[in-house]
């Protein structure tokens, strides 16, 4: 007979479910180790009591996309930086590299260097194309990690907040242009030279060596990126190859908040560009092997 506080054995359903709980937690131990932990505890980063900050970044998230990203830049990419002193330690920065190979790798692993800088590491928040949170899941799995859709609004605010901001100025024009135009920088827009400007912020220009060849292009398929509704439809490999890459990041530029016209402000931004494609042309040197 039964004692009363004795409970029937867990049925089939239940051990399923305890089972697939523990292989979660086992998963997440091995993605989210300590290391990464501290990482993250170490970030000037304000985030609401559950977590959040306004723009749906979550401490919890960023973990995971970093132990995710950790192989990938370590193992997968083998990434070389150099120059992460430049990144200020704390306050506003805007962090500006050239863009490319299909898929935003670029930017990824660019804030994983800034995440993982041993001189200061930083929450680094990306500007990202209104595509990406078209497609089901994927603007809140990248809002939580810390990107926000690039619109000048939304950086001004997060400037205001002190962040460490990614800006493609080339925008779709360089991560989708083809193989044979790689390394050829592509026209910046002038809104982040606008940005940096009126909110007083420093610009760290960074060279993006590799990620040319991880999804080299021969064509755009345009008819179908329109039927699709995509920027573009590249006939290129269906997953990034191994290439080496090289981030070079360079030294912090200032600009005055000066009344210019927009030639004057395109000037600077012209300023800008000749030193990030100086840092591709360090990164080409150091290079020794694509692969």
């Amino acid at each position: 007979m039964k004692q009363g506080g004795d409970r029937p054995p867990p049925g089939n359903g239940t051990m399923v479910k305890l089972g697939a709980l523990n292989l979660k937690d086992k998963l997440l131990s091995r993605i989210v180790t300590p290391e990464i932990d501290e990482l993250v505890a170490k970030m000037p980063k304000p985030v609401g009591s559950f977590g959040y900050d306004p723009w749906g970044y979550h401490e919890n998230a960023a973990k995971v996309g970093l132990g995710i990203v950790k192989w990938l830049y370590e193992k997968y990419f083998r990434v070389t930086a150099h120059g992460l002193e430049n990144v200020p330690k704390k306050g506003r920065v805007l962090i500006v590299p050239n863009h490319s190979g299909q898929l935003p790798m670029d930017g990824v692993l660019i804030g994983y260097a800034i995440a993982t800088n041993p001189d200061g590491p930083r929450a680094p928040r990306a500007m990202i194309e209104r595509f990406f949170p078209t497609v089901p899941w994927l603007g809140n799995v990248l809002n939580s990690f810390g990107a926000v859709i690039g619109d000048p609004l939304n950086c001004s605010k997060m400037l205001d907040g002190d962040e460490a901001i990614i800006v493609f100025p080339e925008g779709v024009r360089g991560s989708g242009k083809l193989y044979k135009d790689r390394y050829r920088l592509q026209r910046f827009g002038n809104g982040f030279m606008h940005l940096a400007m009126q909110h007083k912020t420093p610009i760290v220009p960074v060279g993006v060596v590799g990620c040319e060849e991880t999804m080299p292009a021969i064509a755009n398929i345009a008819p179908l990126a329109r039927l699709l509704g995509i920027p573009y439809a590249p006939v290129a490999p269906p997953l990034p190859l191994p290439a080496r890459v090289y981030l070079n990041f360079g030294e912090p530029m200032f600009f005055k908040d000066d009344k210019l016209s927009e030639d004057e402000v395109g000037e600077r931004v012209e300023t800008v560009k000749a030193e990030i494609r100086k840092l591709i042309d360090r990164g080409l040197q150091e290079r020794t092997k694509i692969y």
